[in-house]
Parts: C-alpha cells; sequence; structure tokens
C-alpha cells in the first residue's frame, strides 16, 4: 500500500472518488472534473489517496487554515472503500495527514465526526485524538 497527496487529476482518481464518496455519505455529491483540479491546485489543501495494487482504497482530505494565531489544520472526508476495511488504511491515511500537519508547521489538527460513527471515533482515539469540548455551528448558504 502506498499513501501519496494527489496532484493531477486522472482516469483512476476520478473512478476512486466516484465508488468512495457515497461510502462516505449518501448526500454526497460528485465533485465535476472543474472543481476536483482546482481543489488539486489548492496549496492549503491536501487530498491523500490510499492505493493497494492499483486501486484506490480510501481518501482523506487536510486542509491548512492559516490564521493570525497560528496554523490550523482539519481531517475531513475520510473513508476506506468496504472492500478493504480492517486493513488499518484509515489508520494510516490519519497518520500521514498528522505528519504532513507537522511538516507544514501545524500544531493542531482537528476533525468532526457524526456522533453514530463508532467505529470512525475508535479510529481517531487510536491515533492519539481526543474529545474536545466545543459546539460545532454550521449555516447553509
Amino acid at each position: 500500500m502506498q499513501i501519496y497527496r494527489a496532484t493531477e487529476l486522472s482516469a483512476e482518481l476520478k473512478n476512486g472518488l466516484e465508488k468512495l464518496l457515497p461510502q462516505l455519505s449518501q448526500s454526497a455529491q460528485m465533485p465535476s472534473s472543474e472543481q476536483i483540479e482546482n481543489l488539486l491546485a489548492d496549496g492549503n489543501t491536501h487530498l491523500l489517496v490510499a492505493e493497494v495494487d492499483g486501486t484506490i482504497a480510501g481518501i482523506l482530505s487536510l486542509v491548512v487554515v492559516n490564521i493570525p494565531t497560528g496554523s490550523k489544520a482539519w481531517i475531513e472526508d475520510v473513508v476506506v472503500d468496504g472492500d478493504f476495511r480492517g486493513q488499518k488504511i484509515g489508520f494510516q491515511l490519519v497518520e500521514k495527514a498528522k505528519e504532513t500537519a507537522l511538516g507544514l508547521g501545524v500544531k493542531k489538527i482537528y476533525l468532526t465526526s457524526n456522533p453514530s460513527r463508532q467505529a470512525a471515533h475508535k479510529l481517531y482515539k487510536n491515533c492519539g485524538f481526543e474529545e474536545y469540548n466545543t459546539c460545532v455551528f454550521r449555516k447553509t448558504l
């Protein structure tokens, strides 16, 4: 298995996203090719891809935010293909995200997770994350 930062849109990446995004969320919309290319060109967004024998097995998005109080990172859209679960791919993706963030000078990484996703919670705790007592607010525009 290899984990790398995707830097260009390929047919394999597009096919991988088409397979993985519905596994992440039933409401997830497949981005257009242009949207994917813009995401890959964004220096603050790191789309990490786990590949097993030439097949995309999982993805994770690491977003770095530079603000006056320092750099922070957010982990979003973590998903491992159902055919590859149980192989520690999610763990390795999160570890690669931590390593990437540290290399960029980030001191804290945040993530949110749906309360019903108990397997994900276990993964994040196994990766050293702690529950952080905060309220998350959202406004749909």
